[in-house]
């Protein structure tokens, strides 16, 4: 129950969003001593790593977005355009992001995808699942996979 002091407000607020993400790793900061030990802020030590294939007239053929934090790269999307395919792009784009997430002294990387995607893709390229979500959403699975780097 929330007391009286208090009111429950439910719409879209990025700013009270980024505020709490802030707040919430600050505290688990505080609250961790393997996070502690980290050098650097909690929003120095996340870092954006993005990957993108061109075409020859300057189209995006395919993309890698993710980012690095503490010892992992995390893949939010790979992406390689239906006509381009089979050409080995999307092996390219993973491994040039392991690379230089290696560079940044990343040791672990890790993905989510559905069932219809791409979890094939992630075991040829040495990724173990570790977490199967039935039903996420209804009739889909999706996937946790993981890879040490190096």
């Amino acid at each position: 129950m929330v007391s009286r002091m208090f009111r429950l407000e439910t719409e879209v607020d990025k700013a009270r969003r980024d505020l709490l993400r802030r707040r919430l790793r600050e505290t688990n900061t505080a609250s961790s001593p393997v996070l502690r030990a980290l050098r650097g802020t909690p929003d120095e030590r996340e870092a954006p790593l993005h990957v993108w294939v061109v075409d020859a007239n300057g189209g995006l053929a395919g993309g890698l977005v993710g980012h690095t934090w503490t010892a992992w790269l995390h893949v939010t999307y790979l992406w390689v355009d239906a006509r381009h395919r089979g050409a080995g792009l999307g092996s390219r784009l993973l491994s040039e992001a392991e690379r230089r997430a290696t560079g940044r002294g990343c040791t672990s990387s890790r993905v989510e995808t559905w069932d219809f995607q791409a979890p094939g893709f992630y075991r040829r390229h040495g990724y173990e699942v570790v977490c199967v979500i039935p039903d996420y959403p209804p009739g889909i699975t999706e996937y946790t996979l993981t890879k040490r780097l190096g």
